[in-house]
């Protein structure tokens, strides 16, 4: 396989750098002057811009440039963090995404609009550019003298050292001088290596920092110091000159190579240096960071993934080879490949899950963007960012939780002064919350708006004919109707809402995932949604079962206990389908009746008790076999609409088990409770 372009390099970087430089910007509304962020939003549009540049997309550089120019007035104090600035830049990070993704459609309708408020928030204060070689009389300007030395793979990682000389240059006059004593036999040179080093004498009324920033990111393995002059810029201008080509004289004529040992031509007044600023590379310092992170294909990751499924399935023959043979070593060497195995699926996973705050991050730009256009105070609360989630479920998660700020927001959410009216705070509150329990991941969004209308949602659906007029519908069974295609209690449609579209992509979205949707609702006070998501969807823990002659899977996580089941308690709770688990009543199903068994029943079957959040059901089986490791395969489309089974898995034998799904179970054994109360 054939590794990435410079061209796919670059845009991978660069959405990460995009996403660095929203969340700055969003955090700089409320701490705007945060230094920290201002650096943080600098470094990314720097880093854009040389990157760009380097990979030959000079529109996106060019553009860049300016909004860098602009927050190069911010860091060093002469503009404010103001919202305006911070709207502007929002925009120009949209620009530049759009730039990146086809960089070869500039649309000046959409940048100059940008590049002109830019300019006028700047106002007198001109954009960065290379000062003149000779500053008025009587100003005071410092000289500096920089010897740098990169690593000789630095060109190899992508490392253009002219770019630094030019960013140097940029700062103000430079005087550059090269060293290339390192420079090997032709036998031995390598093409590749950077052979050279440089001294460049600097004339700028830039700061230390500006100067530091250049080599933002190679300064940790790189030689660098950083030496300060003093020169009169009082002089007449051919004694400033002159002063600094003496200094290059002495440079070019000085035998040590050091910043440090180089003598000051005598026409620069000497001052006392600055402590250098030194960064040596460590042994070992650049392989060890790079260890920390390497960035992988995702198909790479499924493709590892579908091998260790195999080799679980492989691992599961072999255990029956192994209890079906009498020699221990055979014994001894299956329990070794399935604790590897075991430890190999678990290493798997965790490679392929990542923090959920990945996806929460890409919601504050858009609450940000509706607050703005509604006229609504909003505040997005997330908790649980590190909460980690198989990468497979976060890609497919994105949709489905847009839809549903979009209703938290358009339809939950008050206006200022209505919000006020109900004696509320005008500021909404939305909070995204993420929890491991268990096998699951909970992703809870709350609102504190106005609540559902039970009234209207039921109006809405017997309109419909999805509820009988004057039934009796629980509180659950009426919320989950608004998950039906095309339902909306909305008057009219907006650009937001109404279609009734977002929450059936929601519905459908978590079906393909095998999770369910809880939803709670107190009118006035507020909705609170969530999801339910298994936390891989490649292997997991099952219980292995037996109806008739078929076996099921049931996953593991969702198992309370298994009790027996006599013939007499049978004979007993024949047409009740309720069993006293010590003292409790729980519903149970016969999954010999449901499935159509013909075989004949075992004597003594028992009841696996499963329980989803606060609802139980039993599940009675011929026999419970045993813990194994399952591998989920998808169904066909086919079978699509087959609610009880979330998928399919292959046996040690080759036979293929269906896997059972617990949610749509236990609400079909919940409806048969419902039903034998209501007839009693």
């Amino acid at each position: 396989m054939s590794g990435p372009t410079p061209a796919e390099i670059f845009h991978q970087e660069a959405q990460d750098l995009l996403e660095q430089l929203e969340h700055a910007l969003l955090d700089l509304e409320d701490e705007p002057r945060n230094s920290d962020l201002i650096d943080s939003a600098f470094r990314a549009l720097h880093t854009i811009k040389g990157s760009g540049a380097m990979f030959g997309f000079d529109a996106v550089a060019a553009f860049t440039h300016h909004v860098e120019s602009a927050f190069d007035h911010v860091r060093q104090g002469r503009i404010a963090a103001s919202p305006a600035l911070i709207a502007l830049a929002l925009r120009a990070q949209d620009y530049i995404r759009r730039l990146i993704e086809a960089p070869d459609r500039e649309d000046q309708a959409v940048a100059q609009p940008i590049l002109d408020g830019l300019a006028t928030l700047v106002g007198g204060h001109t954009a960065a550019k290379a000062p003149s070689a000779v500053a008025p009389a009587g100003q005071a300007s410092t000289g500096w003298r920089i010897h740098m030395k990169l690593p000789r793979d630095a060109i190899a990682m992508g490392t253009n050292p002219l770019l630094l000389l030019d960013e140097l240059r940029e700062l103000g006059t430079a005087t550059v001088r090269a060293h290339g004593d390192d420079i090997p036999d032709l036998q031995a040179l390598e093409p590749s290596a950077c052979h050279f080093a440089w001294t460049v004498l600097l004339i700028t009324e830039k700061s230390r920092t500006a100067i530091e920033d250049v080599f933002m990111f190679v300064i940790d393995d790189m030689e660098l110091s950083i030496d300060e002059l003093c020169i009169d810029l009082g002089a007449a201008p051919s004694q400033q000159s002159a002063a600094v080509s003496g200094v290059a004289t002495s440079v070019a004529s000085s035998d040590d190579k050091t910043a440090g040992g180089m003598t000051p031509a005598p026409q620069v007044a000497s001052a006392d240096l600055a402590a250098p600023t030194r960064r040596d590379a460590r042994p070992g310092q650049k392989a060890s960071r790079a260890a920390e992170s390497v960035r992988v294909p995702a198909e790479r990751l499924d493709d590892l993934m579908d091998r260790v499924g195999e080799l679980v399935i492989a691992q599961s023959r072999l255990n029956q080879v192994a209890h079906a043979s009498n020699d221990p070593q055979v014994k001894t060497i299956a329990e070794d490949i399935e604790r590897l195995a075991m430890e190999l699926r678990d290493s798997t996973m965790g490679v392929r899950t990542v923090p959920i705050g990945s996806l929460f991050g890409r919601f504050r730009r858009l609450v940000h963007d509706l607050s703005a256009q509604l006229g609504k105070e909003i505040a997005l609360v997330t908790v649980g960012e590190e909460t980690e989630l198989d990468k497979t479920v976060i890609e497919k998660l994105n949709d489905p939780l847009i839809h549903l700020l979009r209703n938290s927001i358009d339809h939950g959410l008050e206006t200022p002064e209505g919000r006020e009216e109900a004696g509320k705070p005008s500021c909404g509150r939305i909070t995204l919350t993420a929890r491991h329990a268990g096998a699951e991941v909970l992703i809870r969004i709350a609102d504190d708006g106005r609540g559902l209308n039970r009234a209207q949602i039921r109006a809405r659906a017997e309109e419909r004919g999805l509820i009988a007029a004057g039934a009796h519908v629980s509180e659950d069974d009426l919320f989950r109707v608004i998950l039906e295609p095309g339902f909306s209690t909305a008057a009219s449609v907006t650009d937001l809402s109404g279609r009734g579209v977002g929450m059936d992509v929601v519905k459908q979205a978590l079906e393909s995932l095998r999770g369910r949707i809880d939803i709670t609702s107190t009118e006035g006070r507020g909705t609170e949604l969530t999801l339910r998501l298994p936390l891989t969807l490649a292997i997991i823990d099952g219980l292995l079962v037996r109806v008739g002659t078929a076996r099921y899977v049931l996953p593991l996580s969702s198992v309370e206990e298994c009790v027996e089941l006599s013939s007499a308690a049978d004979a007993r709770s024949r047409g009740r389908n309720f069993l006293n688990v010590r003292g409790e009543l729980v519903p149970f199903l016969r999954l010999r009746e449901l499935f159509a068994a013909t075989a004949p029943a075992d004597p003594y079957q028992k009841v696996v008790v499963m329980s989803a959040g606060k609802l139980r059901v039993g599940l009675v089986v011929d026999q419970v076999i045993g813990n194994h490791q399952t591998v989920i395969k998808s169904l066909s489309r086919l079978h699509a609409r087959v609610q009880m089974f979330s998928g399919a898995t292959i046996l040690g034998d080759g036979a293929v088990a269906l896997i059972l799904d617990v949610s749509p179970l236990i609400e079909f054994g919940q409806g048969q409770d419902d039903r034998m109360r209501a007839a009693v």
